[in-house]
């Protein structure tokens, strides 16, 4: 089992307060921290326009800032939403940071779930997975191809031809792994023809993980060459919202009101476009209550019980997971709670290799 952690430049107005310049230096300690204590991976996501859910406009800018910050741990996008870029410059970039990473690079895409984002920057909201359908074998082709491209669609059209090619290319081979985050079938589905690794967003329980973990399984044989190469295809990641603390009780004392305030809020004011409630099977105001939560979605509690869920999650399917949690408890107790992960459930969920060594 591998293990990331994802960042969404959430600020937290109490210690970050408005216009919340502060929490990238936050983040940034944290993704630091984080390749000390040896994790495999972090990852970054993108959202525009809003201080209630994150800030960070360009991944592409500041995983080149975090490639000259590291040396050792894998840096990704998750996600990019690709309806509202055009797909060669995203070709191109991946294939730049990539370059500046040495090869550390990892890119997940999707279609975007936030309605504001889409109207802000002009983008129609509703037309954003047909433009991502559209776009995504555009995106492969400029690695597989590289020249003679031409693109002659409904919402692209580009020609790359004669003497001219996409430049630069990647140092991994035909490109970083890609991953997908999708949680409808027909997204999944999708994923999975196209050759990309799966991601999973946090809301869905075990039993909705294994669920979609056998539908994507179920259609990669439909991958043909040199879909098929990539080298996330059969990749299964889960991200999950994490505390640990010596005990369960201190974990749910630490964390309870934190993380009932970020979950409530994540759906509040219709600001995901209905899109995370058909994918996520919470609605009632039960489901959003702790002790369900624990039972059901998140990985909080002591060491112990977090091992138990992540093997959980191992038996589902999953190959790695993603670990992610909101600014409110303070960036002196994340610190805390990630050195505790590092030294107690790590070890435990995979191979004690170099990696894990670097956390001791």
């Amino acid at each position: 089992m591998k293990v990331g952690v994802l960042f969404t430049s959430h600020p937290d107005p109490k210690t970050e307060p408005y216009p919340h310049q502060a929490v990238h230096a936050r983040v940034t300690e944290e993704v630091l921290e984080a390749e000390r204590l040896g994790f495999d991976s972090v990852w970054i996501a993108e959202h525009h326009f809003s201080n209630r859910y994150g800030i960070l406009p360009d991944p592409f800018s500041y995983l080149s800032y975090l490639a000259a910050k590291t040396s050792r741990i894998k840096i990704g996008a998750a996600v990019m939403v690709v309806p509202l870029y055009h797909p060669i410059r995203i070709a191109e970039n991946a294939a730049f940071v990539d370059i500046l990473s040495d090869g550390r690079f990892q890119l997940g895409l999707g279609s975007g779930y936030r309605p504001y984002e889409f109207e802000g920057l002009g983008v129609s909201y509703e037309d954003r997975r047909e433009i991502q359908y559209e776009a995504v074998p555009l995106i492969l082709d400029a690695f597989h191809k590289k020249k003679n491209l031409k693109a002659n669609g409904k919402y692209f059209n580009y020609e790359v031809g004669g003497d001219y090619e996409i430049f630069p290319q990647p140092l991994q081979a035909p490109h970083p792994p890609f991953f997908m985050g999708a949680g409808s079938e027909s997204s999944m589905k999708f994923a999975a023809e196209h050759g990309f690794g799966l991601m999973q967003s946090t809301l869905p329980s075990i039993e909705t993980i294994a669920e979609h973990g056998a539908f994507y399984r179920k259609h990669m044989a439909s991958a043909k060459a040199p879909l098929n190469q990539n080298p996330a295809f059969g990749e299964f990641d889960v991200v999950r919202m994490v505390y640990v603390a010596p005990t369960d009780a201190q974990a749910r004392a630490e964390s309870e009101a934190g993380i009932i305030h970020h979950m409530k809020g994540f759906f509040s004011g219709g600001n995901t476009g209905g899109y995370l409630g058909d994918v996520a099977e919470k609605t009632g105001e039960d489901e959003f209550s702790y002790d369900h939560l624990a039972e059901t979605t998140i990985l909080h509690g002591s060491p112990e019980t977090v091992i138990d869920r992540i093997e959980q999650l191992r038996a589902a399917g999953a190959t790695s997971i993603t670990l992610h949690y909101p600014p409110y408890y303070g960036p002196h107790k994340t610190l805390e709670m990630l050195r505790l992960f590092a030294k107690e459930v790590l070890p435990n969920v995979r191979d004690p290799g170099p990696q894990a060594q670097a956390a001791e």
